[in-house]
């Protein structure tokens, strides 16, 4: 069982998530939430290129990634379900949460890390907001976030059928969140109790601080209610909200060559109130 879901786990994420891409690219053209200066074509070739580039990284420096971390795990005992000989019932629920959990606190301190924040900013420098929003994060930030979810893995115990649940979740949740699509009103309100919708994610990408610091969620909406981080709507509501970062606002910025080195780049001081903290000096 262990071999088989190992073999097949790059291809039941690959299947999975081109499936969600593509519901969610047809869903944005058939049910748009907001108009877009920024045409695909000058975003889409950077977002998804960067996407290949984390790909091939995580493969490269994790060949076994958090899938093969939780089959090591099993087979040395190591981790705390282990150790209580949970039941495979209890386990999974509890890890697919945790680990949630575990991804909700890593963004926040990606915000509140100068260092952390020069990685994630590439994220937010997006001048749009759509499905290819939520597959664009700088190759060093995904490998350092894959090292922080093998941890939790390996400290959990976590079954490894879980895991793979967990990241095809995440993945598809990713990009739904992210998606320029339109859900009335009352299902959204309903649909934010279960799950983070693209109108409360949409409101982190604000290039307002304060409500760039709100609304990490990517999957479970909890999180930012018990710890405080929710925020209902925009300020200038949903279609006069400005989305990004106030220092990249040029759209050769949204090139792939200039996505890579951006974490190099000072941005003027405006940017950091608008977008998130900046290391001094």
């Amino acid at each position: 069982m262990s071999e088989i879901l190992l073999l097949h786990e790059p291809l039941i994420r690959l299947g999975i998530f081109l499936l969600v891409l593509a519901a969610m690219a047809l869903w944005e053209f058939r049910a748009v939430r907001r108009e877009q200066r920024i045409r695909r074509w000058q975003r889409w070739p950077g977002n998804l290129s960067i996407l290949v580039l984390d790909t091939l990284a995580v493969r490269l420096l994790f060949p076994l990634a958090a899938v093969g971390a939780a089959l090591v795990a099993a087979e040395h005992g190591w981790g705390l379900f282990h150790l209580l000989s949970a039941p495979l019932w209890l386990a999974l629920p509890l890890s697919v949460l945790l680990l949630d959990a575990a991804i909700y606190f890593q963004h926040r301190l990606f915000h509140a890390v100068p260092w952390l924040w020069r990685l994630h900013r590439m994220h937010h420098a997006d001048l749009e907001f759509d499905v290819t929003t939520g597959l664009r994060f700088h190759p060093l930030e995904i490998l350092i976030s894959m090292g922080i979810k093998i941890a939790a893995v390996m400290l959990l115990g976590a079954p490894a059928v879980a895991v793979l649940l967990f990241e095809v979740l995440l993945n598809a949740t990713s990009m739904f969140n992210h998606g320029n699509v339109r859900l009335p009103e009352r299902v959204d309100r309903r649909l934010r109790l279960i799950v983070v919708t693209p109108d409360m994610h949409r409101v982190h990408h604000s290039i307002v601080r304060h409500e760039t610091d709100s609304n990490f969620g990517f999957n479970l909406p909890w999180w930012d209610r018990l710890f405080g981080t929710y925020r209902d709507q925009p300020g200038a509501g949903h279609l006069g909200m400005t989305l990004g970062i106030e220092a990249f606002r040029d759209p050769r910025e949204l090139r792939l060559d200039r996505m890579l080195i951006q974490p190099l780049l000072n941005p003027k001081p405006s940017a950091v109130q608008s977008g998130g903290p900046e290391p001094q000096g």
